[in-house]
C-alpha cells in the first residue's frame, strides 16, 4: 500500500503542477507564444541537461551492455502495442480522418512531457538513465511509422517518411544527440567538469514542472467542457493505460529485466497521448480535435491509472 499511496501523492503535486498552466491560461498570463517558448526551452535545452545529469550520475561503463538489452526490450514492446492499435482500428472502423490518429494515439505514450515528471516523482532521479533509455527506442518508432500513419489520415498530403528521413529527424532531436554524446562518454569512461554538471542539474530541475504547465495549458486550449469521449476514444484509453503496461512488462521480463528498470518501463508505457500525435494531425490535415480530445482524456485518466498500476505493482 505504501507504493499506492507515494502514487497518490506524487499524482497530487503533477495534478497541482498542471492545474498552474491552466490557470496562466485562463487568466491570459500564458498564450501560444508562451506554449513554444515552454516547449523548445524543453526539448532543446532542459532535456538535453536531465539527460547529462541523469545519465552521467546514474551509470557507469560497466552498464552499457545492460542499456543495450533495455532498448531492445522497449522497443519490442512499442511495436508489439503499435500492432494491436492497427488489429483494434481495423474492427473499430474509424473515419479516415481518425484511423490514423486513433492508431498512434494507441501506441505511443508522453515519454517526455509526463513521463519524466511521473517517473521522477514516483522513483526519484535514479530512474532517468531508464527514462532515457526508453525515450530512445519509443522515439524511433513514433517519429517513423507513427507520423506516417497520421500522414495517412491527413488531407494535407506530402512525401512521406523516407528511411533517410526518419534517421535525420530522430538523430538530429537535441534529446538524442545528448544521449548518444553521455553514452561515448561513458564508453570512453569519460566525465564533464563538476561546474558544468552542477549548472545541468539547476537546468534539470526545471523539466517537471516546466512540462507540467504546458500540459496544463493544453488542457485549457482544448476547454475542459469540450472534453466527451469520442467514438473509439474510450477503448484507447483502456490500451493506452491498461493493456499496453501488461505488454512492456512482458517483454522486459522476456529480456530479464526487474528492479527499477522493470518499474520505469512499465510506468513509461502506462502513460497519455505522446503530445506529437496532436501536433502532427493539425500539420497533415488528420482531425486535430480528436488527437486533442483523446490526449487530454488520457492525461486526466492517467492520474487515476497509475496510482492503481503502483498499487498492483507493489
Amino acid at each position: 500500500m505504501t507504493g499506492f499511496f507515494n502514487a497518490l501523492s506524487a499524482t497530487l503535486v503533477l495534478l497541482m503542477l498542471m492545474a498552474v498552466g491552466y490557470g496562466m491560461g485562463a487568466a491570459g498570463w500564458m498564450t501560444a507564444s508562451e506554449k513554444r517558448f515552454i516547449s523548445k526551452y524543453i526539448i532543446n535545452i532542459a532535456v538535453p541537461c536531465n539527460c547529462i545529469s541523469g545519465l552521467l550520475n546514474n551509470l557507469d561503463h560497466n552498464q552499457l551492455l545492460d542499456m543495450g538489452v533495455m532498448v531492445v526490450a522497449g522497443t519490442l514492446s512499442v511495436c508489439a502495442t503499435l500492432v494491436l492499435s492497427i488489429l483494434l482500428a481495423m474492427v473499430v472502423r474509424p473515419s479516415h480522418e481518425r484511423w490514423g490518429v486513433f492508431v498512434a494515439m494507441t501506441a505511443f505514450s508522453n515519454t517526455l512531457f509526463i513521463g519524466l515528471p511521473v517517473s521522477t516523482q514516483l522513483f526519484g532521479q535514479a530512474c532517468l538513465p531508464y527514462v532515457m533509455t526508453y525515450y530512445l527506442g519509443h522515439t524511433l518508432i513514433v517519429q517513423s511509422v507513427g507520423f506516417a500513419l497520421i500522414e495517412r489520415s491527413g488531407t494535407k498530403k506530402g512525401a512521406g517518411p523516407t528511411p533517410i528521413g526518419v534517421l535525420k529527424s530522430v538523430f538530429t532531436k537535441p534529446p538524442i544527440l545528448t544521449v548518444l554524446f553521455c553514452i561515448i562518454l561513458l564508453i570512453l569512461d569519460l566525465r564533464l567538469p563538476s561546474f558544468f554538471m552542477t549548472w545541468a542539474g539547476y537546468i534539470s530541475d526545471s523539466v517537471s514542472p516546466m512540462a507540467l504547465i504546458y500540459c496544463g495549458y493544453i488542457l485549457y486550449e482544448v476547454g475542459l467542457k469540450n472534453l466527451r469521449p469520442l467514438p473509439g476514444i474510450p477503448l484507447m484509453i483502456v490500451i493506452r493505460l491498461g493493456v499496453a503496461p501488461v505488454i512492456c512488462w512482458f517483454f522486459c521480463r522476456l529480456f530479464g529485466m526487474d528492479g527499477l528498470a522493470l518499474s520505469v518501463f512499465v510506468v513509461e508505457s502506462a502513460l497519455p497521448v505522446v503530445s506529437q500525435v496532436t501536433v502532427m494531425a493539425g500539420a497533415f490535415g488528420a482531425d486535430e480535435q480528436y488527437a486533442a480530445t483523446g490526449a487530454c482524456l488520457s492525461t486526466l485518466c492517467s492520474f487515476i491509472s497509475i496510482p492503481i498500476l503502483m498499487l498492483i505493482m507493489g
